[in-house]
C-alpha cells in the first residue's frame, strides 16, 4: 500500500476527531442523565423548554434535551417520558449528540 494512502487515512481520522471536538465546543457542556434524573431537573426549572425526538434503528427510543443553569441535559429512553402540559416542547426530527 502506498504511503499516501496510509497518510490520507490518518489525516481523515484527525479531521473527524477535530470536527467532533469543534461540535462539543459549539454545543457547550452536554450532560447525559437517566430518565428519572431528567424529570427531577425538569421539575426544578421555572420555565422549561424541552426538545424531543424519536430515534432508533432496530428499536424505537425517545430523546430529550433541556437547558438548565447553563448546562444542557440529555436523556435517551426506551419509553416516552410523561411531560407536564405546562412546559414548552419542540419536536425535532433528530437529536445528534457529539461523540
Amino acid at each position: 500500500m502506498p504511503n499516501g494512502a496510509v497518510g490520507g487515512g490518518a489525516v481523515a481520522a484527525g479531521a473527524a476527531a477535530a470536527a467532533i471536538a469543534n461540535a462539543i465546543k459549539a454545543s457547550g457542556a452536554i450532560v447525559r442523565v437517566e430518565s428519572a434524573d431528567f424529570e427531577t431537573i425538569l421539575r426544578k426549572s421555572d420555565n422549561p423548554l424541552v426538545v424531543c425526538a424519536q430515534g432508533g434503528f432496530f428499536s424505537t427510543n425517545y430523546q430529550y434535551l433541556m437547558g438548565y443553569r447553563g448546562l444542557i441535559f440529555y436523556c435517551k429512553s426506551a419509553t416516552q417520558l410523561t411531560l407536564p402540559m405546562s412546559i414548552e416542547v419542540i419536536q425535532a426530527k433528530k437529536i445528534w449528540i457529539p461523540g
